[in-house]
């Protein structure tokens, strides 16, 4: 994942420390934490040839991929679908391999309708995309809509319809690129409320290069989180930085977590999910699946 990427030389000079907490998060967590919130990490992807050797193990062919990496994962940000719209035969055959386990995919919205037409004319491409969802069954996530950095609140309009006809059954989010979405107070409280009443979640990005898109708002009991790595010290101790919000968050009545590792070179993201799986144990008192490296 690039977005957001700067040079090694620039990191030592970002502040990496995460906002506030929000006094609009007062309106979404009640205080109180639930029995059993659910956390769920992962990756991007799951064909990763260079994981041979270093997750799958010797001899692992391609087609053995997905089977393996619920191994050590318990979700996945599912890039796939942001390039294709598949039917439902074969999402079923990717929830299938599933089967038995606490492991949720997290479908992209296709380009096709989030950036190639920019929400227009959507309705039957997405009614197919969300068809072919189904066959996921219980292992259905949340579903993400990732709009360009084009795409400004000169178009919000556009965004609130689409958001608003989409099926209230089905969990989604949205994340947002566009600087001028966070640059105005009365703008993103606007987006900020619209997305509350419509019980659709905003993706928060944490990446070094735009740190306006880490807003830390919560328009619904439950985050997203894309964590855009460095390859980088600075990478263990932001992440240290959220378990520590994610313990308040979970305290003050948080139900669900998705929280996603991306980093320039994928090879190194078992490592972080490593990290990541030790440190929710520790700070959180959450169990989770951890990758266990074969070197």
């Amino acid at each position: 994942m690039k977005f957001g990427l700067v040079p090694a030389s620039m990191l030592e000079d970002i502040d990496f420390k995460l906002p506030a907490e929000p006094l609009f998060n007062k309106h979404v967590l009640k205080g109180k934490p639930v029995a059993h919130p659910h956390i769920y990490t992962g990756a991007g992807k799951w064909g990763r040839k260079d994981w041979v050797g270093l997750l799958y193990p010797e001899g692992t062919r391609e087609s053995q991929y997905l089977q393996e990496y619920i191994k050590h994962f318990n979700s996945i940000e599912l890039n796939a679908t942001y390039y294709k719209i598949y039917d439902e035969t074969t999402i079923r055959r990717w929830g299938e391999q599933a089967r038995g386990e606490d492991f949720v995919f997290c479908p992209k919205v296709p380009q096709a309708i989030s950036h190639y037409n920019r929400l227009a004319n959507a309705d039957e491409r997405t009614t197919y995309f969300l068809d072919g969802l189904l066959g996921f069954g219980k292992h259905l996530g949340a579903i993400f809509l990732q709009l360009s950095d084009k795409f400004g609140p000169n178009r919000k309009q556009q965004l609130y319809d689409y958001i608003a006809q989409l099926p209230k059954d089905l969990l989604f989010f949205v994340e947002l690129r566009h600087p001028q979405w966070f640059a105005e107070e009365d703008i993103m409280m606007d987006l900020f409320t619209f997305l509350r009443k419509q019980k659709t979640g905003l993706v928060i990005t944490d990446t070094a290069g735009r740190r306006d898109v880490l807003h830390m708002h919560l328009t619904l009991p439950i985050t997203f989180v894309r964590f855009v790595a460095n390859q980088h010290p600075t990478d263990f101790t932001r992440i240290d930085d959220w378990m520590h919000r994610l313990k308040y968050w979970l305290s003050h009545g948080l139900k669900e977590c998705y929280f996603f590792l991306h980093t320039p070179d994928e090879k190194y993201t078992p490592e972080l999910g490593v990290y990541l799986a030790e440190q929710l144990k520790r700070v959180c008192g959450i169990e989770i699946k951890k990758p266990q490296l074969l070197k």
